[in-house]
């Protein structure tokens, strides 16, 4: 290590013991940085409740980095939060059958209409985002830090939106420099709240954006459709060398096939379900199942995270929970193993009413490349497809098509059956592309102000079909 090591603050509204997806990529890259010779401080939030909590995760945070809690004053969040523990601890009393009929309740007309009129209410207040009020004490801490020793750049990992302007702000007021690393897309009215919000509103967030993008010294996007994007929508703001394009990866190496026993074909999804598309999936099975039933009776789909209830039930109409195993979210440690004792991976693409849903893969579809096992795609033309694609995976199904579906899992029970699952893992070498360590490289050079390693033009990406009438000049 340099006697005179670099410093950055990392602002990371999720971090460990929280255990959601957005948690991975800053942690990853705050290792790595570490191991290159950088001091680190966290600023992070310390929430009314985890959505995900694993406090296993906190042994992976790097010794010396210095974690700073900050928790924003939001009745209303704490309201939420309690009337939501007390509806979990309810429902964990019931009978099953008394369980769904209190979830079907909370379906019903009135009380939708009631919570949509609520999430208009919190679009209208809460601006940029639901962490509003985690905004002013987070600066104030930055300040103590940079008061204290004067750090290289702050680096802010969004979302939520709050952490970039958390960032500028800072800056601002310091005149520390600062990245901006956008995981996800903000701004372009992929997320409901967004959508929710008035003109004057929107017009409000925009011109914020501008100003974060104006100051920043960098900006980092995971793909070079979604950056084409926010070059194009704020055109005035973002230069283009300014933009790096960082994918999300893994910690480690790629991990060797082993060919896993088992009387079943054991093919494992984890993560939440809640913004993915499954109805192909099930109508793929049921095709399956109609087909070839001694065939279908070989396969068994793990489902592992938050949000499957509607799955399950769905299932359960479709006479196919002899195919299917729901359980609830476990730690990073567990999934890792559940990884390992797996045949096949399985990964779905959004919901395609989502603007800009072709934008965006899931954070799991990285763990997976890690994972060295046979990965399931039934997706849309998205960024999950391209990547698929680039590691020389096979097993992809178009999210239109069940009969698709269905021929994939056929190939993946015969390939079992066979022993002969490893000609069906993606190419080693392109997936080790997607390792941190292979990465870091890109983040160093837009933490220190450097050019980006490839200048984002025009002809090098594509824009989703989503997005097109309205970004296409």
């Amino acid at each position: 290590m340099s006697m005179n090591p670099k410093s950055v603050i990392m602002i990371s509204y999720f971090f460990p013991p929280e255990g959601n997806a957005a948690v991975y990529r800053p942690l990853r890259f705050l290792t790595e940085l570490v191991r290159k010779g950088w001091c680190a401080t966290v600023v992070t939030c310390e929430p009314y409740q985890y959505e995900r909590y694993d406090p296993k995760l906190l042994s992976q945070v790097p010794e010396d980095t210095k974690i700073i809690r900050v928790k924003g004053q939001d009745p209303w969040r704490a309201f939420l939060t309690w009337r939501g523990v007390r509806e979990e601890r309810k429902i964990a009393g019931l009978s099953p059958q008394e369980a769904r009929q209190i979830v079907a309740g909370h379906h019903a007309l009135w009380r939708s209409k009631l919570r949509e009129a609520v999430r208009i209410a919190e679009a209208w207040v809460y601006r940029p985002d639901i962490a509003m009020s985690w905004i002013r004490p987070a600066v104030a801490q930055i300040q103590e830090v940079c008061r204290r020793s004067k750090p290289n750049v702050i680096w802010a990992t969004i979302g939520p939106l709050s952490a970039g302007v958390a960032a500028y702000r800072a800056s601002v007021v310091t005149g520390i420099p600062y990245v901006l690393d956008f995981r996800d897309p903000w701004g372009l009215e992929y997320y409901q709240e967004e959508v929710r919000r008035p003109n004057w509103a929107r017009k409000v967030d925009r011109r914020i954006m501008c100003r974060m993008f104006e100051r920043a010294q960098a900006v980092v996007f995971l793909f070079e459709s979604i950056a084409e994007c926010y070059v194009r929508e704020f055109p005035e703001a973002l230069e283009r060398k300014k933009v790096h394009i960082i994918p999300n990866g893994f910690e480690g190496e790629v991990e060797t096939f082993v060919h896993v026993t088992g009387t079943r074909c054991k093919v494992l999804y984890a993560g939440t379900m809640n913004s993915y598309r499954y109805d192909t999936l099930l109508e793929g099975l049921v095709q399956l199942k109609r087909k070839d039933p001694e065939r279908a009776k070989q396969l068994r789909l793990l489902f592992v995270g938050e949000g499957l209830r509607e799955l399950a039930d769905r299932a359960a109409y479709l006479d196919i929970l002899d195919l299917v195993e729901i359980s609830p979210s476990v730690s990073h440690v567990e999934i890792r193993r559940l990884q390992q004792e797996a045949h096949a991976l399985l990964v779905l693409g959004r919901t395609s009413g989502r603007k800009g849903h072709e934008l965006v893969a899931g954070a799991k579809l990285f763990g997976y490349l890690q994972a060295g096992r046979p990965i399931i795609g039934i997706v849309p033309g998205d960024e999950t497809r391209r990547i698929l694609v680039q590691v020389g995976n096979s097993m992809i199904a178009d999210a239109d098509s069940p009969t698709q579906v269905m021929a994939v899992f056929e190939r993946v029970i015969d390939a079992w059956s066979k022993k002969t699952l490893e000609s069906l893992v993606p190419n080693r070498a392109a997936c080790e592309a997607y390792s941190s360590s292979r990465q870091i490289s890109a983040l160093i050079a837009a933490l220190d102000g450097a050019l980006p390693q490839k200048v984002l033009t025009e002809e090098s990406a594509l824009l989703p079909q989503s997005l097109q009438s309205e970004l296409v000049p």
